[in-house]
């Protein structure tokens, strides 16, 4: 049996190796960026007009002239007018190129205007102001975004303003999420009194789906042969398997047996945890990663997000910030096991603070819809007193 710290740290030595490839604009959103991306000109491109209003040369104002006679329209997407005489403003609106000859723009809240006569009518104005000035915020040529960045609006955003019609991303790695178990039959059949409907692979599909990743759903019977062989083929065609139950002491857990039988060394057998306690992971000679979970709703569902996905995200080189919260109660647990408290969380005066909500222990899954994430309780120790600051594990976006 090892520790939580390492089976942390085998799991993330034996990582999956991406290759790159390209998608189009629209599908890079949550993908993550395989290649640094440079400004091809600056950023903005011209002295842009930060407001509607005037621009003005400033040198005008400050010489006491307060009233400008407008003498056009700079609209956006046009080429630039230009200012030709003393006291003379243009009307500019937001985003179009700062007129030849000026400076300052004046908004139009600041103004009278009458016909063609605009006067200032507020007692203060900065030279350059409301001037986003060229290449204030990148320079042509200065890295915009390096690889391993997680794609969000803002970083398409800036792909869009670049060019980049193509985007160079991480692939995901191919997943087969495979349940195990002769009691688990299908979500549209009515099971039998002895029998339970398929749950766990569902959610593991469902969290994969919520940040991009893919998986091909399996299901093996309690039948050795039958598992062998089907792992063998799932294998040759994944480059991860993310199994539910079958690995734990039970005679009918052929799991681990069957994936030392197809070639995957283990790495280790039982987590000094709770829940998740008989976790198997192991790698194939060729690369193939296996996660061996828990069949337990619970356990299976705290060992995809505390091990699998963090896997997956250093895998593809993105750094993830861990997250933390305090303790909002008082809290036993006696067992010398790292304890992942199930806990509710809430926002108060901008710290999380995690009220516990163990429910009715690792099969309880139905207790999973009134929490938002796993408290990590270390262990060596068995009070846990409200206040103390530990990792969180959210599953949900707060």
């Amino acid at each position: 049996m090892v520790s939580v710290e390492e089976a942390t740290r085998i799991v993330l030595s034996n990582l999956y190796k991406p290759a790159v490839v390209k998608v189009a604009l629209s599908d890079a959103g949550g993908r993550v960026l395989a290649a640094d991306v440079e400004a091809d000109r600056d950023f903005p491109p011209f002295d842009r007009v930060a407001m509607d209003g005037i621009a003005i040369r400033f040198e005008d104002l400050s010489n006491g002239n307060r009233r400008f006679t407008v003498k056009g329209v700079q609209r956006a997407g046009r080429p630039f007018e230009k200012l030709t005489g003393k006291r003379h403003a243009m009307e500019v609106m937001t985003g179009a190129i700062l007129p030849e000859n000026a400076d300052t723009v004046i908004r139009y809240e600041d103004l009278a205007i009458a016909g063609d006569s605009a006067t200032v009518t507020i007692d203060t104005v900065q030279a350059g102001q409301n001037v986003h000035r060229k290449g204030q915020d990148a320079a042509r040529g200065e890295k915009l975004l390096e690889p391993g960045i997680l794609l969000s609006a803002a970083e398409v955003a800036l792909l869009a303003s670049v060019g980049m019609s193509e985007v160079p991303v991480m692939t995901f790695p191919s997943a087969a999420i495979i349940s195990t178990g002769d009691e688990l039959v299908p979500v549209n059949d009515k099971p039998l009194v002895h029998q339970i409907r398929r749950s766990n692979t569902y959610a593991v599909q469902a969290g994969m789906r919520a940040i991009g990743w893919q998986g091909e759903q399996f299901h093996l019977e309690d039948n050795k042969d039958h598992i062998v062989t089907s792992l063998r083929k799932i294998a040759a065609d994944h480059d991860v398997m993310i199994i539910s139950g079958g690995v734990s002491k039970g005679k009918f857990d052929f799991i681990p047996e069957a994936l030392e039988a197809i070639g995957v060394q283990k790495l280790f057998h039982q987590v000094q945890q709770r829940p998740g306690k008989p976790f198997w992971f192991g790698v194939s000679t060729n690369g193939k990663i296996v996660f061996a979970l828990p069949g337990n709703p619970v356990s299976t569902y705290m060992c995809f997000y505390r091990f699998v996905l963090p896997w997956l995200w250093k895998s593809l080189g993105v750094e993830q910030q861990p997250s933390y919260a305090s303790l909002a109660a008082d809290y036993t647990f006696q067992p010398n096991l790292t304890n992942f408290l199930q806990v509710r969380i809430a926002n108060e005066n901008g710290r999380l603070r995690a009220y516990p909500d163990a429910g009715g222990g690792s099969g309880d899954f139905a207790n999973l819809k009134n929490i938002d994430g796993f408290l990590e309780l270390p262990a060596g120790k068995n009070r846990f007193e409200a206040g103390e600051i530990f990792t969180y594990i959210p599953f949900r976006i707060h």
